[in-house]
């Protein structure tokens, strides 16, 4: 076994980290499960782009991954087992059924074939860390989000930059001490980019599950009308998906022009009685998706950044330039 000892180490271990109970506070939430099977020798209806389909029990979605191959991705709420061909047998009479005819014979051969069924728990993770000198938890080993907009990597590569750009001026780690005081700044600076991935994908995941509720099925017609309205309304929400507009107060004014926009329509084009409750039904379960997932981000760390005090950690001073790893005391053990 080589040990080797470093006055900083990252951990980036992924969603099944076993370093992040030593580093945060993890409350993982499994509300599903992702089924991935790759079909080959098809085409979607529009080349280069993907298409999801709203399907009961929950969303199907199809992706290109190479010029022959596309991958799809069904989410469901338990996972049947594979071995004994129990989930080839749901995927054939319950999702197949509702898959793109030009699809379809591609995906019960993907089904057919062995070992191509893959599974995958969908997990949910809020930020929630305790500072430990020497060590700081970046990507998913530090906060998820339900993977129905594929914006892990994104929230990843970002908490790289922001990583980057606050080490980039440090010429000495070996104060475990006061780099891991300065580096809280990191939790906070991180913040726009994933809350806002992490609230658009768990609210996605709530609205689009089937459900029984009339009032959610409003939600789902309410986000694809306001999609089609196009122009400000669609770019503005195809730019959080993608991560161009890191922004928790554009993502809320979204939400509330939304919610308008879904009361409108159903109250239109007479306000009876009844077409006021529905409209006040949405804006309840509208606020109930929203609001706990926006308190789990942390409202003041999302909105009101400034006021953090560790926004404002600046470097601490170098007391030699360069490393002496001879002689550095601090660090984590690598194995």
């Amino acid at each position: 076994m080589l040990t080797a000892y470093a006055p900083l180490t990252i951990v980036c271990d992924g969603c099944f980290s076993n370093l992040r109970r030593s580093l945060c506070y993890p409350k993982v939430d499994i509300p599903s499960y992702t089924v991935g099977v790759i079909l080959t020798n098809c085409k979607l209806p529009i080349e280069n782009y993907g298409a999801l389909i709203l399907a009961d029990p929950s969303p199907i979605l199809f992706y290109p991954i190479s010029s022959t191959e596309i991958r799809c991705f069904v989410n469901i709420p338990n996972v049947p087992s594979v071995s004994n061909g129990e989930m080839a047998y749901f995927l054939k009479t319950l999702v197949a059924p509702k898959v793109l005819p030009e699809l379809y014979n591609s995906f019960i051969l993907a089904i057919e074939k062995k070992n191509n069924i893959r599974t995958m728990p969908n997990k949910i993770m809020a930020a929630a860390p305790h500072s430990t000198p020497g060590a700081i938890l970046i990507g998913d080993a530090f906060n998820m989000r339900h993977g129905i907009t594929g914006g892990g990597m994104t929230v990843a590569l970002s908490d790289v930059v922001i990583l980057r750009d606050l080490l980039r001026p440090l010429h000495d780690l070996s104060d475990a001490s006061a780099i891991c005081k300065y580096l809280e700044s990191f939790y906070t600076l991180r913040k726009p980019m994933s809350s806002t991935i992490n609230t658009l994908a768990n609210v996605l995941h709530k609205v689009f599950s089937a459900s029984s509720d009339p009032a959610m099925e409003n939600m789902q017609q309410t986000l694809f009308g306001y999609l089609k309205l196009g122009g400000f309304f669609s770019s503005g929400v195809s730019a959080m998906f993608s991560g161009l507009c890191p922004r928790p107060l554009s993502l809320a004014f979204h939400f509330f022009v939304m919610a308008m926009y879904g009361v409108g329509q159903l109250l239109f084009p007479f306000p009876s009685p009844k077409r006021l409750l529905d409209g006040a039904k949405l804006l309840w379960v509208a606020s109930s998706v929203f609001l706990p997932i926006i308190h789990s981000e942390g409202v003041r760390q999302m909105f009101f950044p400034l006021s953090v005090p560790a926004y404002y950690r600046t470097p601490p001073k170098a007391t030699r330039r360069g490393i002496d790893l001879g002689h550095c005391s601090q660090g984590w053990i690598v194995v």
